[in-house]
């Protein structure tokens, strides 16, 4: 099963997630998307798959959040992916890709439900 990760090794969540998979016997392809953001279109995509809008993915808790005035509703769907493809910090994780489907995983355990483990 190919499974891609994008991941931020400082997250506790995304440690999460990477040593469930881990565990399961499953080598994801890593993205660390503070060194190698995803592309606009990349990131559309991702979005596209988990269902959710850009403002849904926004770590609204970083100060670039509130220098950016990223509350402000003025901002677009493109423009706010144009924004975090330019501030990966921006971008919640981690967001687990699976041929499952697609979710950010926060709390880390969400994983699960994309390789098909029945949690308790």
């Amino acid at each position: 099963m190919h499974v891609t990760i994008f991941h931020n090794p400082a997250c506790s969540n995304s440690r999460t997630a990477l040593a469930l998979l881990r565990e399961r016997g499953i080598e994801p392809e890593i993205v660390e998307y503070l060194k190698t953001p995803p592309s606009a279109e990349r990131l559309a995509g991702l979005l596209a798959a988990m269902g959710i809008t850009p403002r849904e993915l926004l770590r609204s808790k970083e100060p670039q959040y509130a220098e950016l005035g990223l509350d402000d509703p003025k901002w677009t769907d493109v423009q706010l992916i144009a924004q975090m493809v330019s501030h990966p910090v921006l971008m919640n994780r981690p967001i687990v890709e699976t041929p499952h489907g697609t979710r950010l995983c926060r709390p880390g355990e969400r994983v699960l439900d994309l390789i098909g483990v029945v949690q308790p």
